[in-house]
Formats: structure tokens, C-alpha cells, sequence
């Protein structure tokens, strides 16, 4: 511990090491597939929330202000 009472930090071996490969790395655009695959999943949430707000909605009324 330090003097501060916070205990000090201590670097695991190959820190540094992965800190530099993620530099080193270049930035690769995302593939058509991937694209979609984000569409799609925003999409489905989207949607499946819309139905889970008229499910709740619709069978549970006594639930919501209004």
C-alpha cells in the first residue's frame, strides 16, 4: 500500500506488450455481412421492445398512469 492508503498497482508481464499491438493495428471497414447483421439485430430489439410495450400495455393496464 502506499502511503495514501490505496493499494499500488502492479503491471502484469505482457502489458505493455498488448497496449503496443493494439497500435500496430490497422482499422478495417466493417464487411457487408457484419452490416447487416447489425441492422438486423437493432432492428429485431426495436421491434421486440415495441412488442413487449403492447404486451405489457394490453395485459396489464392497472400497471400504467393513465
Amino acid at each position: 500500500m502506499t502511503m495514501a492508503g490505496t493499494p499500488e498497482r502492479v503491471a502484469s508481464p505482457g502489458e505493455g506488450q498488448l497496449a503496443d499491438e493494439l497500435k500496430k493495428m490497422e482499422w478495417e471497414p466493417l464487411l457487408p455481412v457484419e452490416k447487416k447483421l447489425i441492422g438486423w439485430s437493432i432492428g429485431l430489439g426495436i421491434s421486440l421492445l415495441g412488442i413487449l410495450l403492447w404486451v405489457s400495455y394490453t395485459f396489464f393496464p392497472a400497471g400504467h398512469l393513465g
